[in-house]
């Protein structure tokens, strides 16, 4: 089995992690991310889970269009950029 290039990886774990700080910010928004994938605050610490839980965010905010284009302004991002970076984790996680 080859190894995942993390460097690769680097420029979307980094637009995803800023996409669940987004979410993390607005107690609503988290509230609806967490019953919606059955994570809990305790679990998004995981570093074991960590690729999913960037992915699971990036899915949200793909779910969501008002939030994604909300988000892709406040991140000075193309919606388009949100959506590579979505498919680089995916590739990451084997799907």
């Amino acid at each position: 089995m080859m190894k995942q290039n993390t460097s690769a990886t680097e420029p979307a774990q980094d637009i995803a992690i800023q996409a669940l700080a987004f979410i993390a910010g607005d107690e609503t928004i988290l509230a609806r991310f967490l019953d919606l994938t059955g994570w809990t605050p305790q679990g998004l610490n995981a570093p074991e889970a960590r690729t999913a839980i960037l992915t699971a965010a990036l899915d949200y905010l793909m779910s969501e269009e008002d939030l994604l284009l909300t988000f892709a302004a406040n991140s000075g991002l193309d919606p388009t950029d949100i959506v590579r970076a979505h498919r680089a984790l995916q590739g990451a996680q084997g799907v």
